[in-house]
């Protein structure tokens, strides 16, 4: 049985080009085979709450001395959970201001957690949540990939270095771009990733 999280973090709800784009790579999953069960994570509409003082000290140090502690460390829990029991994770980020949605942001903060999903050593961090497959849908108003705009790219690196910092090296990056473009240059770029997300789905199920 392979299971996804699919995890989408657009406030544009049902207007969202990466949100459209996650049901898509779910629905290629699941044709191709490669989807028999989903875990679906919208931190877009209901977002993971902001850090603070309080609730830092209870996922770094484990202190559970108030009721917002032992929330925060509950909630922590149940989201590396559902990171473990997936065999892919599929991710749908917007830009927003050259990097992600403060929300998308928040959830990496509750499972980016030491001795949990990564640890230190005399080696340098190593991450814990290994052998998972991950698909990250990026949708941009410009053109990030390449040209003089793609030194301002603070989205797909970023993205890139906390999934490999708990051990997702595996990952895929499927662009719609130039969404600010006008309505033929973006239909055009997300019919392109969909065809992506396809041949990506079919490729995952051989």
């Amino acid at each position: 049985m392979t299971t996804v999280l699919a995890i989408t973090s657009s406030a544009s709800g049902a207007e969202s080009v990466s949100n459209r784009l996650v049901a898509d790579a779910l629905d290629a999953l699941k044709a191709s085979g490669g989807a028999d069960r989903v875990i679906t994570r919208d931190v877009g509409s209901e977002p993971i709450p902001h850090l603070t003082a309080e609730t830092t000290a209870a996922l770094r140090k484990g202190e559970t001395a108030t009721e917002a502690q032992r929330a925060a460390l509950a909630l922590s829990d149940r989201l590396v959970g559902e990171l473990r029991e997936a065999d892919v994770i599929v991710i749908g980020a917007p830009m927003y201001n050259f990097g992600i949605p403060s929300t998308l942001k928040a959830w990496f903060d509750y499972v980016l957690r030491a001795g949990v999903t990564f640890s230190y050593s005399e080696k340098g961090p190593e991450g814990l949540i290994k052998g998972k497959r991950a698909i990250v849908i990026v949708s941009r108003g410009g053109l990030y990939s390449e040209g003089p705009a793609q030194a301002m790219d603070s989205q797909e690196p970023h993205l890139r270095t906390m999934l490999g910092f708990i051990g997702i090296t595996d990952v895929t990056f499927v662009r719609a771009e130039k969404q600010g473009f006008g309505p033929e240059v973006s239909a055009e770029a997300v019919a392109a990733a969909r065809g992506e997300l396809l041949r990506l789905g079919e490729r995952l199920a051989a």
